[in-house]
């Protein structure tokens, strides 16, 4: 192959990754470019005793830049990448086109790889150019390395059902209501143009992996993004809920089983308390019941139920279009689920891992430097130790010590620092490293935490290993941050204490938990804490934000009943931080503690004051929980009339027998209710909440 002489180049030999058939067979021209010069600078014959059978590359330039992986992702920047070359030293340099990566987001590994946080930029393909610092002499570039893409998803991970609604954010483009969305060649679903740089859709199923997402414009213009989207397991929860135009005269409700996403047909769909004939239909072979009738706005209660599988109510619905996914029921007598492992699409089981080096500063260029920012352990039961955590979606997950076979010892193995494997799930995530003093003797073990780092941007797919992934281990953990905290009212069921919360946000939904981030103590009292041992918002850390948070429960347990006062962020350690947002406990009218309830009515209030309601979820379980009875209400309803299910079919609804049903008051951010997702169904997607739980039986 001679590209001097205009021969044709194989599609796959134009990537950053060279392969054994792209390179010149024995006895052809190799031909190198250099710097100066757009044409090729005469041919370096090789030969047998050139190439080994390994097809060796001709020794590269002192100073080069030979690949960048990833090569692609958002124009909005924060993907990690890693630049592989030649001649690199501990204060590089790194540009992205004209954009210069400021310092903290550089970090060198060794001599041929530098771990590099995108900068954010124009859509298309830039040049990454290195350069030791001042010394221009040094300074290399490899052409087009890295392409900004014109779009991205957020989510950008889902379940393999399909049904995640996504956002797709474009930079320069130019949507309108024709424009259509494919997933690997997959049509989305349910696309609405917000703007010429802004749409929303739902995904199709798909298989698990990596997909192409693929954007159609009016005048037939396509514009692909590489791996756009993962699918496997997701705990994103964009999915189902309500959407579409106000109600009128016609509402179609879509009904899919949340663990295949596969149709529910024969599903019964209840308008109202379904006294009527006209108010009860079931799903087709499609998993789609229709209703049309001139009175039916403006807003109609709606139930789905089905054999085998939970029940769901979204009450005074205002808008015509529905889509349910049913929690099927695990229990023997529904045969169907012994098929559930082999049925497409499911995406379980497609885990991913990460696999990389946790790095500390070291006195020598490119050392493997010593963890000076972690005390000695002290006695036989103490140890030095790290480990590494994926950043969570939810503010509120408890810390909880890992395994010890996922512990880092200044003992592990590494080339530029200590070597950590974790299991992961696929998608683009953040990871976050602690290291400090270990004792498993105690019980419970105690960990405590004396610095920190963590890496941004990390993209993993299912049943893949990402490798050289580096964690800088850069951040002391010696802040203190103060809260006053306004507790709600108590009830007689309680709650009795306060607890008092800190995470830091690394990103726009990854949480870090901290060992030391939780405090709690009795009502009434004090509600003043102070948080010792936080970290400092610099270095790898730099743009994240503490995120506090309190809870009143009751127990030592912190049970129900309970309320959630919110989220609160800052980067700001010198001010206490007032803690008063919460939501009141809600208290069941009807059916009362301890007696007997027939199904068909629901009263709910909660004490005047605090922050507005605007969502009611009733959580009805029975047979132990093998089936819940989900019950959303807006915020300002306090009675809820519920249909009879046994008299539809004698196999829908709860079990006879004690039921618990647990009821949760929420404040949600900029909420419609007419744009319900199953997100917000619980705590996960609520931003404060007030729940308790009451027993009955049925």
């Amino acid at each position: 192959m001679d590209r001097a002489a205009g021969g044709a180049v194989p599609l796959a030999c134009l990537g950053l990754v060279l392969v054994a058939g792209c390179l010149p067979r024995t006895g052809e021209p190799y031909q190198r470019q250099t710097d100066d010069d757009a044409g090729p600078q005469g041919p370096v014959q090789l030969d047998a005793g050139t190439i080994d059978d390994r097809r060796a590359l001709p020794n590269a330039a002192p100073h080069a830049v030979l690949s960048v992986a990833p090569n692609h992702g958002p124009f909005t920047g924060g993907q990690t990448v890693l630049v592989r070359g030649n001649g690199f030293t501990s204060d590089v340099r790194v540009w992205f086109g004209d954009e210069r990566v400021p310092s903290e987001d550089v970090l060198p590994v060794d001599p041929g790889r530098i771990q590099v946080t995108v900068p954010e930029g124009a859509p298309g393909a830039v040049d990454v150019v290195t350069q030791n610092g001042t010394d221009t002499s040094t300074r290399a570039a490899l052409t087009k390395a890295y392409i900004y893409d014109a779009f991205y998803l957020e989510p950008s991970s889902g379940p393999t059902s399909g049904g995640t609604e996504i956002t797709l954010h474009g930079s320069g483009t130019q949507w309108d209501d024709e424009t259509e969305v494919l997933i690997d060649l997959v049509p989305c679903d349910e696309i609405t143009v917000h703007s010429e740089e802004e749409l929303t859709c739902k995904t199709p199923a798909g298989s698990p992996g990596s997909k192409n997402v693929r954007v159609i414009t009016q005048d037939d213009v396509e514009t692909d993004v590489l791996d756009a989207f993962v699918y496997g397991d997701s705990d994103s929860g964009f999915r189902g809920g309500l959407s579409g135009q106000p109600l009128d005269r016609r509402m179609t409700v879509t009904v899919l089983d949340d663990v295949t996403g596969s149709p529910v047909a024969g599903a019964a769909v209840i308008l109202d308390d379904g006294d009527e004939s006209s108010e009860v239909t079931f799903a087709d072979s499609r998993g789609v019941a229709v209703f049309s009738d001139a009175d039916l706005g403006p807003t109609r209660t709606v139930t789905v139920a089905a054999k085998c599988f939970s029940p769901i109510t979204f009450v005074d619905v205002p808008v015509d279009t529905v889509n349910v996914y049913l929690d099927p029921v695990l229990d023997l007598s529904c045969a169907y689920l012994s098929e559930i492992p082999q049925l497409p699409g499911s995406g379980r089981g497609s885990g991913s891992s990460v696999r990389g080096e946790l790095l500390w500063p070291s006195s020598t260029e490119f050392g493997r430097g010593g963890w000076t920012n972690v005390p000695p352990a002290k006695g036989g039961d103490e140890r030095q130790v790290a480990y590494v955590f994926r950043a969570m979606s939810s503010a509120t997950r408890a810390f909880s010590l890992p395994s010890n076979v996922t512990a880092v010892t200044p003992s592990a193995p590494g080339e530029a620092g200590y070597s950590f494997y974790l299991p992961s799930l696929p998608g683009n995530a953040t990871y976050y490293a602690l290291a400090g003093i270990e004792n498993r003797s105690l019980s419970p073990p105690l960990f405590t935490a004396y610095s920190m780092g963590l890496v941004t941007g990390v993209t993993t797919a299912p049943d893949t290993t990402t490798t050289d992934v580096f964690i800088r281990v850069d951040v002391p953990l010696d802040h203190t941050l103060k809260l006053e905290i306004t507790p709600p009212k108590t009830t007689a069921r309680g709650p009795d204490r306060i607890q008092a919360n800190v995470v830091l946000r690394l990103s726009e939904a990854g949480y870090a938990v901290l060992p030391n981030g939780r405090q709690s103590r009795l009502l009434p009292g004090s509600a003043q804490f102070d948080f010792v041992g936080m970290p400092t918002l610099s270095g790898s850390l730099t743009g994240a934000q503490y995120v506090t948070f309190a809870s009143a429960v009751t127990g030592d347990d912190a049970a129900m009943p309970d309320s959630f006062g919110g989220l609160f962020a800052t980067t700001d350690s010198s001010q206490p931080i007032v803690l008063d947002e919460f939501v009141e406990v809600p208290e069941l009218q009807h059916p009362e503690q301890g007696t007997r309830w027939d199904g068909r009515e629901l009263r709910v209030d909660w004490a005047a004051g605090g922050v507005p309601v605007d969502l009611v979820v009733f959580d009805i379980a029975s047979g132990g929980g093998l089936v819940t009875w989900t019950v959303a209400a807006p915020g300002d309803v306090r009675n809820v009339a519920l249909p009879n299910l046994k008299a539809v079919s004698s196999e829908l609804g709860l079990m006879p027998g004690s039921l618990s049903i647990r009821v949760s008051a929420a404040r949600i951010r900029d909420f419609a209710y007419g744009s319900l997702r199953y997100r917000q169904l619980g705590p996960n997607g609520f931003d404060a909440f007030a729940r308790d739980v009451f027993r009955v039986s049925y």
